[in-house]
């Protein structure tokens, strides 16, 4: 006669409830503090490596509690972090998640006592924003953007490439060993050549980042570029910039948030072309249809825009709450043909639309493997949080837009009226 002894070890309590979110199906092997395991064999290894994890997710179930005990390295992911995500992602299309009913919440008390895990919740990671004011005012807009965006030049010096473009690249997909600066240039001279700039041009660089298409505009196509942005650190870096290039009688960026630019704010009249390369996400649900038409206004009759832009549907058109809180905060995504109609609404003719999803993919793929080949410099750079934020964040987005959960496109569009070259013709 033999007996089976019940497994005691933290993980075979943590993984039924666990897996009780996710319809029963647990899609990763556990691990626990104590060395105990449990889940498929063949499954990427997530180890719980202390009772804070636990506590962040408890106090917040979900992503977001996911995301802290992540951040705060009290989850570590063995291996592919990607294709971790990429087996729950597809457990949960299969099949699906679900609420815990209160005989569950029973049992995860009970599991919280035995393990020791009660108490009050860790305090939240430094990494994470913290907003306050009323949504979408200049204050607070100038808060979200600082909270990424003014990280450090430094930092984005190291996981950017030498043209400082943070945005989707235009990969030539039958150059498997382009370098990420030439798809990034590539992009640039895409959004150039349809904007239509010739020497001598007024282009509005709108959310201008470090200038990569103001700086881009001004050497290639002499166009005298307007450019605004909301951190002082990209004001900076792109002022240098263009002095260092000698181009600073070409290029004139001020830190302006996007509501307070006039036509007459940079010199007489409306500007030839406007660009919003991968600002829009962070102008607003209720916000984009007053912005849509003040880009109409700021245009000359028979001006262009390009709008490159990320589109999302769902639950969360922010991008989710660890987007929302760690990367973007107040970030909207709409889907792309909603975006359009407020373009046509405010006046505008949309003339074209590319999608860039896969581009994406490569793009982030491309910073992830930077990060991955210096992330000691970026914890000794950055903070250890910092660096899982970004590590979370681009392998995370890149099977976003993989997967087809995000996209990203190029809206083209007009000013209907006369183009003034053409009269001077």
């Amino acid at each position: 006669m033999s007996t089976t002894t019940r497994p005691r070890g933290a993980a075979h309590l943590i993984g039924p409830l666990a897996a009780a979110f996710l319809n029963g199906v647990l899609p990763v092997r556990l691990r626990a503090w104590d060395g105990s395991e449990t889940g498929p064999e063949n499954a990427p290894r997530v180890t719980v490596r202390d009772r804070d994890a636990l506590r962040h997710i408890l106090a917040r179930p979900g992503e977001l509690g996911l995301s802290r005990a992540y951040v705060t390295g009290g989850i570590e992911v063995e291996g592919d972090l990607t294709e971790a995500l990429r087996r729950v992602w597809a457990s949960v299309r299969e099949h699906g998640t679900s609420l815990p009913g209160p005989r569950t919440w029973a049992r995860i008390a009970h599991v919280a006592l035995v393990l020791g895990v009660v108490g009050p919740p860790p305090p939240p990671p430094a990494a994470e924003a913290r907003t306050g004011g009323r949504l979408h005012s200049r204050q607070r807009d100038a808060a979200a953007i600082s909270h990424h965006y003014d990280a450090g030049n430094d930092l984005y010096e190291l996981l950017l490439d030498e043209t400082m473009a943070y945005s989707c690249a235009l990969w030539d997909e039958d150059e498997p060993e382009q370098s990420l600066a030439g798809a990034q240039r590539a992009k640039l001279d895409l959004v150039c050549d349809k904007l239509g700039l010739t020497k001598g041009d007024r282009l509005l660089d709108v959310g201008c980042g470090w200038g990569s298409l103001t700086l881009h505009a001004a050497r290639w196509y002499g166009a005298r570029v307007a450019a605004v942005t909301l951190s002082e650190r990209q004001r900076d870096h792109v002022h240098r910039r263009a002095e260092e290039e000698g181009l600073d009688q070409l290029v004139d960026v001020r830190l302006l948030h996007h509501r307070d630019i006039e036509p007459d704010t940079f010199g007489p009249g409306p500007f030839d072309a406007v660009a919003a390369v991968e600002m829009g996400e962070h102008v607003g649900r209720d916000t984009y249809a007053p912005f849509a038409r003040q880009l109409h206004d700021l245009l000359a009759p028979g001006g262009s825009l390009l709008v490159q832009q990320m589109s999302r549907r769902g639950a969360h058109p922010g991008g989710g709450p660890f987007i929302e809180r760690y990367v973007a905060p107040d970030m909207h995504m709409r889907p792309l043909g909603e975006t359009v109609g407020l373009l046509e609404e405010a006046g505008l003719e949309v003339r074209g639309v590319q999608a860039l999803r896969e581009h994406y993919v490569r793009t982030a793929r491309a910073w992830s493997d930077t990060l991955e080949r210096r992330f000691d410099e970026l914890v000794s750079l950055a903070g250890p949080q910092a660096a899982r934020m970004w590590r979370l964040y681009l392998a995370g987005g890149a099977l976003a837009f993989e997967e087809g959960r995000m996209g990203v496109d190029q809206i083209l569009a007009r000013r209907p009226g006369s183009d003034p070259a053409e009269a001077d013709a």
